[in-house]
């Protein structure tokens, strides 16, 4: 009998509105793996288990990275909104794991030569030239005005990519992290532009990020350059405007940061990591392929199958966290960055840290009496099984 028939959608109004009762409702009737169905019928196994999702990320000889060994791409419909995540394409960071161990490296390498004093002045900039735009009205919404473009203007600077170009890779990166065909076409747009990147470069190499790809002596095509500056591109926006979001969300919110909002940055990093466990940015991640047939959490997982890695389940499992947030402060041992061979670069983890911490640090500064200007509960959440960010954030303050 195939385990994923009559299962849990893991998609859909239900998912997105809670999604934490879905993981609960799926650990309690499958135990730490459970099978789901993804948009479109769809099947996977969702890893649920802290301690399943570690042992799986630490084993990519058992659950690899290349697609191309998926037992069920004869069913994944041609507009499947999440194709841009599993099709096969050549990208270092998709190789699987000895491909991945020499060239993933170098890519690891040129988010390395990113100087965190220029990136954070460049995004003090930024964020000063935001809050400009809207400090004079008393009141706006954080999540369009401005922790939806720190991010990509950062990147963009990164990159080498002229302003100009920012407002329509914002619309695309964050359209392609969602579901239906415009997602599909937003990818593809984004990936085009990057490869009129690369070819830029390989014209006229600079001193930026792309350029160093161009030049490595282990030889990138074009297509595997665009192909890893569009996955860096994406991870780099949505995450970190949704970290950022998330946070400030955290912080109007709850009682226990209304002083220091009000006072500073000194709880800026409690919150940060606080979301990391609660609701971190990227909730599910598409995904492993098991190499051979294996046992996991107990299920019979098949060579080919897929498996959806469940961080903010996994994060949230009573078997390692009995006592929810608390223990937070102070705890990194998180699975928001992933871990393993595949998890987020340290690099790319403190360019991250760096353009949230200096986001909400320049808007305390700047707009210290910050209220959410609307109830809580009518905070809505952008519809995607694999981010969790806030469609707005409304706020008012006192003019300047």
């Amino acid at each position: 009998m195939d385990p994923h028939v009559s299962t849990t959608p893991f998609y859909g109004a239900r998912f997105h509105h809670d999604p934490a009762a879905v993981y609960r409702h799926l650990r309690r009737d499958h135990g730490p793996v459970a099978p789901v169905q993804l948009e479109g019928g769809v099947p996977a196994w969702c890893v649920l288990g802290y301690r399943e999702l570690h042992y799986v990320v630490g084993n990519p000889e058992l659950f690899g990275r290349d697609p191309r060994r998926w037992n069920r791409w004869h069913i994944v419909p041609e507009n499947w909104s999440l194709r841009a995540y599993v099709e096969p394409r050549p990208s270092a960071l998709l190789a699987d794991v000895e491909e991945h161990r020499t060239r993933g490296s170098v890519v690891r390498e040129a988010l390395d030569t990113v100087d965190s004093f220029e990136l954070s002045a460049a995004v003090e900039r930024i964020c000063d030239t935001l809050i400009d735009r809207f400090a004079g009205r008393g009141f706006a919404d954080l999540v369009v005005e401005y922790t939806h473009q720190i991010p990509l203007l950062a990147m963009a600077k990164v990159y080498g990519l002229a302003d100009d170009e920012a407002p329509m890779l914002t619309h695309d990166v964050a359209l392609s992290g969602q579901e239906g065909e415009e997602a599909v076409r937003a990818h593809e747009r984004t990936v085009a532009r990057m490869l009129r990147l690369v070819r830029e470069r390989r014209a006229r190499p600079t001193g930026d990020l792309v350029s160093h790809l161009v030049k490595h002596p282990i030889g990138f095509t074009e297509d595997e350059i665009a192909a890893d500056l569009f996955i860096t591109l994406g991870k780099a926006h949505l995450t970190t405007s949704d970290w950022m979001g998330n946070a400030l969300r955290l912080m109007l919110t709850e009682p226990r940061f209304a002083v220091d909002l009000a006072g500073g940055r000194s709880s800026v990093g409690h919150a940060l990591n606080e979301v990391l466990w609660e609701d971190t940015p990227i909730q599910n991640h598409v995904g492993r392929w098991a190499t051979q047939d294996v046992q996991l959490g107990g299920k019979p997982i098949r060579e080919g199958d897929l498996l959806v890695l469940g961080l903010a389940a996994a994060n949230a499992d009573p078997q390692v966290r009995p006592h929810g947030h608390e223990g937070a402060t102070g705890n990194h041992a998180h699975l928001s960055f992933s871990h393993g061979e595949y998890g987020c670069p340290y690099p790319a983890q403190e360019i991250a840290r760096t353009i949230t911490t200096t986001g909400i640090g320049v808007l305390l500064d700047r707009l210290p009496d910050t209220n959410l200007g609307i109830h809580p509960e009518d905070l809505t959440w952008r519809p995607s099984v694999l981010m969790r960010g806030l469609t707005s954030l409304p706020v008012t303050f006192s003019p300047h």
